[in-house]
């Protein structure tokens, strides 16, 4: 257990994990509460996707440029300043909500501040990693990580459900603009040695754009996955994320639909766990076969929304979602190199959510016309289909839990 924890004796380790928590506490409660905030205001499906997808769309946009600035620059500052934008923007939707002014144009407006922000921080944030420990602690590190974003989720998923219920949803909005405030601060102090390019050999930005594809491309598996989160992201954004607070608030109530999020949060600690412990070769492989436990919850919420079966089944899907998380994060790792890591996390992050901001666009019509079970059922089969594709692929089976890159100091 004491190699499971040891990234904790790294400082800079110490304080992106205290930052990452952070904001992970308000961002669990924000996700429910942004929802429901826009269903106070309309009950619209069709609405509700427009809000969402805005923030997909402007997280897109900015999203391979923030992989280029967060390889050009500290990335820690980067951090600061995207945990700021976001601090002030989340701040300002909270104070509408709760006095009450807010509208649905403001809704999109800030929503898609929020996902610029969010832009810059996802690649800034996950090529910070390796940075912070040595190389041979890396996947103990991914896993200490993510076991502290997931346990920040429990208690902001389970909270949030609560305060919403009863205090409104303006409140939880609060609470995530709080969360990054003080995780521009924490972010401060995240010491890390850079690697500097002398400004007269630094390429352009599309010149650096087009060496991060170079390195995307060139790897088969890393693109196949990616390819596969296409469809399996777009399915569960734009049918469990939208839809399932639909059948909360028509059959099992948000409290309810908060708990089985803490429960999918619960699971993926208890993934955590299990991952800081496994020593398999094909981590890659066994990480992306247990994707197909994805599935269960939108055919869960579709067949039988019943509270304890949907926590269950839950908590299964965070179990396996946490195997293939640690992998992914670990295997890019090990194997792209470092100074341009954040380049192949954007492109990355791209492709893995283009499709989100069409999915929720069209979750409303196509519920309206198919039905939401039908639509839930058809998410469902969307995420085995891709499972499949990526375990049957050569590429991925045979990438090896080795490092075969070392950071650049």
């Amino acid at each position: 257990m004491g190699e499971s924890f040891a990234p904790l004796a790294h400082p800079a380790f110490r304080w992106l994990l205290t930052a990452r928590v952070t904001t992970m506490v308000g961002n669990s409660m924000a996700q429910i509460a942004l929802v429901f905030a826009v269903r106070d205001v309309t009950e619209s499906i069709t609405t509700l996707g427009v809000v969402v997808a805005a923030r997909s769309i402007s997280n897109v946009v900015f999203l391979l440029w923030g992989g280029v600035v967060a390889d050009r620059l500290p990335r820690q500052l980067v951090l600061v300043g995207s945990s700021t934008v976001s601090f002030l923007s989340q701040a300002l939707l909270a104070v509408l909500v709760l006095t009450g002014t807010v509208s649905i144009p403001m809704f999109v407006v800030l929503a898609a501040v929020n996902g610029m922000s969010s832009a810059f921080s996802f690649p800034a944030s996950a090529a910070l990693v390796p940075q912070t420990v040595p190389v041979e602690l890396r996947q103990q590190a991914n896993a200490l990580l993510r076991l502290g974003l997931n346990s920040s989720m429990i208690a902001g998923a389970s909270l949030g459900g609560l305060l919403i219920a009863f205090a409104g949803p303006g409140w939880g909005l609060a609470v995530d603009g709080l969360s990054f405030g003080l995780a521009a601060v924490a972010f401060s102090f995240v010491r890390v040695p850079a690697a500097r390019v002398a400004a007269e050999h630094k390429p352009g930005m599309l010149s650096e754009l087009r060496i991060g594809w170079t390195e995307f491309v060139s790897r088969t598996w890393v693109w196949v996955v990616v390819v596969a989160f296409f469809f399996v992201n777009a399915v569960h954004a734009g049918g469990t994320m939208v839809l399932g607070p639909v059948i909360a608030d028509t059959v099992i109530g948000r409290e309810t639909w908060g708990l089985v999020m803490a429960a999918q949060t619960a699971g993926m600690v208890a993934g955590a766990f299990i991952a800081m412990r496994l020593r398999v070769r094909r981590l890659l492989l066994l990480g992306c076969a247990c994707v197909a436990a994805f599935a269960l919850l939108p055919l869960t919420l579709a067949v039988h929304p019943v509270p304890w079966v949907l926590m269950v089944t839950s908590f299964v899907c965070g179990v396996c979602l946490e195997q293939f998380g640690i992998a992914w994060e670990t295997s890019l790792q090990n194997h792209v190199p470092a100074d341009r890591l954040a380049r192949v996390y954007s492109y990355d992050m791209l492709g893995s959510i283009a499709a989100i901001p069409l999915a929720q666009l069209v979750v409303g019509p196509v519920s309206d016309v198919a039905g939401i079970t039908a639509t839930l059922v058809g998410s469902a089969v969307i995420i085995v289909v891709a499972t499949a594709a990526m375990v049957a692929s050569r590429s991925v089976r045979s990438v090896d839990n080795t490092p075969s890159v070392q950071p650049v100091h």
